[in-house]
């Protein structure tokens, strides 16, 4: 088992794996005086909007400690990160409705702070630390303790939680001190490659940049579940494999945004909807199972017809 910068996770190496999360990577603190922060990496303040993890920090942390986690949201048994995207909008009694509807768990992986520095610390002493936090003070939902371990079959069966929408492991190592905002441990995505059918692309069907990717529902209605572009493709577009609609196309009319809660739309030219392309995909997807990450290309399949897809099915 290797994560994207090679670092494998073997017994005897000085490597600590834990589940990577579909969430918001907060940063939670309890001041002295009783004031409670939770904020991300780039400094926004998100304490509004989680009223429940403020009211548990306040009611189950002692003053004067710092944690480093995850927000997520459960719903019907997977991770929902559109639920978080819509209570991040939310203040006041919004919010306070938003935390019923849809509650969040902080989910903690690392101690910064306990009435004094600890980021000097190596991981494996913060980590015992946590461990202690969480045993002494009697924490309990939503703060959580994020799994760590060094065992390799135990991280294995980490990764069979990508079912409910873990992405996969992040690696930290034994002895290293905390680093700030950095990016300073290895992660190991889960990918996988799959087909879906092309209905739009950006640009025209003879310099094609972005394919816009379907899936028939049981219904048998074409629904959008993805984007993947052409830059590693070439020919594709010379070889004809894109053709006009001979029909009226199921897209017609649609509009379709620039990026994940973007306002802005793409410019598409619709396209017969017949050939198959392999994308990879990658674990999180939205309530109705599409994919929320660009799909990397891997190569058409005109070998395919449209029946040969699988069906749209919801996460869960």
């Amino acid at each position: 088992m290797r994560d994207q910068h090679g670092a494998g996770l073997h017994r005897g190496q000085l490597n600590s794996a834990y589940p990577k999360w579909d969430g918001y990577r907060v940063q939670l603190a309890v001041h002295v005086g009783g004031q409670v922060l939770l904020r991300s990496r780039q400094g926004t303040d998100m304490t509004g909007s989680f009223p429940e993890i403020r009211a548990a920090a306040l009611a189950q942390l002692p003053a004067d400690t710092g944690l480093d986690g995850e927000l997520v949201v459960w719903e019907r048994d997977r991770l929902a990160f559109e639920r978080l995207q819509q209570r991040l909008a939310r203040r006041g009694s919004g919010a306070a409705e938003a935390a019923r509807r849809w509650p969040a768990h902080y989910v903690a992986f690392d101690l910064v702070h306990l009435g004094k520095d600890l980021t000097g610390w190596p991981y494996e002493r913060r980590r015992a630390a946590l461990e202690a936090l969480f045993t002494d003070h009697g924490l309990q939902t939503p703060l959580t303790l994020c799994p760590s371990t060094t065992d390799p079959a135990v991280a294995r069966g980490l990764l069979e939680w990508t079912a409910v929408g873990v992405e996969g492991l992040c690696f930290k190592r034994l002895r290293e001190p905390y680093v700030g905002g950095a990016r300073s441990w290895g992660k190991y995505k889960v990918r996988e490659t799959t087909e879906a059918i092309v209905g739009a692309v950006t640009g025209s069907l003879t310099a094609a940049r972005t394919l816009l990717l379907g899936r028939y529902d049981i219904e048998g209605r074409l629904q959008y579940v993805g984007r993947t572009t052409l830059a590693r493709a070439p020919g594709i577009t010379d070889a004809g494999l894109l053709t006009t609609p001979r029909r009226e196309h199921p897209w017609t009319g649609r509009s379709f945004s620039v990026g994940w809660s973007s306002r802005e739309t793409l410019d598409l030219t619709l396209v017969q909807p017949e050939l198959v392309v392999e994308v990879g995909i990658d674990v999180p997807r939205d309530a109705s199972g599409r994919w929320r990450h660009p799909a990397p290309w891997h190569r058409a399949r005109p070998d395919l017809s449209p029946a040969d897809v699988p069906l749209l099915t919801s996460p869960r």
